[in-house]
């Protein structure tokens, strides 16, 4: 069996990971295909939102302790560079989506541990089952919690102060935490997770794909932006490009004709008067 599938729900790709006998643990097999997959997702011209979530019982576990899986294209390599090229193939996912074109709903069913809570934090939107438990393994199994970008993305979402003390502690945050500190947006009964995922994908594609696409862009472009000057500058170009489609006209109809607006992001017409 594939240890990630991908389920197609008219412009929503649902991204499971699928190793539910050991609470979708991360092994090396399922960091490529999970790559792979997202890459796929990506170039998918149709798709408009992704949803990630785990088969079965929980989200993933973290890393897979018993993985027997080979690291490919390893041959004539030492063993202290075989160290660089192992942990690239779990920690590149990381960039994979935060750069993907789509928002990303990480639906959080169960348990989200090491790299299972990082998975989380890339995500653009969290939302958790009551179920849901975080926690940074890392610490607790001897190593570091600075993991998949961990040191740089929690302390964006929940703060410094929450930051440390999950990173530092090893300690588990149920899901009712997890939304008073900010870490997820919404909690929902354990058997609606992917429903209320759905529920939100399905009305973010009713909006414009090119306005979900720039306004990813320039959230996560904008987490790295030195000064508020900067930052606006950023949104009035993406601001203005939007503005020039054809969409605001195409609201402001469906506006005065009571009805849902259809976008198509065609360049607007009659902006300019002929000379």
């Amino acid at each position: 069996m594939p240890n990630v599938t991908v389920e197609a729900r008219s412009h929503v790709r649902i991204v499971r990971l699928n190793r539910p006998d050991c609470l979708n643990a991360m092994s090396i097999d399922l960091c490529l295909e999970l790559e792979a997959a997202l890459r796929g997702v990506g170039d998918d011209n149709e798709c408009r939102v992704v949803i990630l979530t785990g088969a079965g019982r929980g989200f993933c576990s973290g890393l897979d302790l018993r993985d027997q899986s080979m690291i490919p294209n390893i041959d004539g390599l030492t063993v202290p560079r075989i160290g660089p090229r192992a942990i690239r193939i779990y920690s590149r996912v990381i960039p994979v989506m935060r750069h993907l074109p789509q928002p990303i709903i990480a639906a959080v069913n169960g348990v989200a541990y090491g790299g299972g809570m990082c998975l989380t934090l890339a995500a653009d939107i969290r939302i958790a089952a009551e179920s849901a438990v975080f926690n940074s393994t890392g610490i607790v199994n001897g190593l570091t919690s600075t993991e998949l970008g961990a040191s740089w993305l929690l302390p964006r979402l929940v703060g410094t102060a929450h930051s440390s003390d999950i990173l530092l502690t090893g300690r588990r945050v149920d899901a009712a935490e997890a939304l008073r500190m900010g870490l997820v947006s919404r909690v929902t009964p354990d058997d609606t997770i992917l429903e209320s995922a759905l529920e939100i994908a399905e009305g973010m594609c009713k909006f414009s794909p090119y306005g979900l696409h720039m306004t990813k862009q320039v959230i996560w472009a904008n987490l790295e932006t030195a000064s508020l000057d900067a930052a606006i500058e950023l949104e009035d170009r993406n601001q203005i490009m939007l503005g020039m489609t054809d969409n605001l006209p195409e609201a402001i109809t469906a506006y005065s004709e009571k009805r849902t607006p259809i976008y198509t992001d065609e360049p607007r017409r009659g902006i300019y008067p002929k000379e």
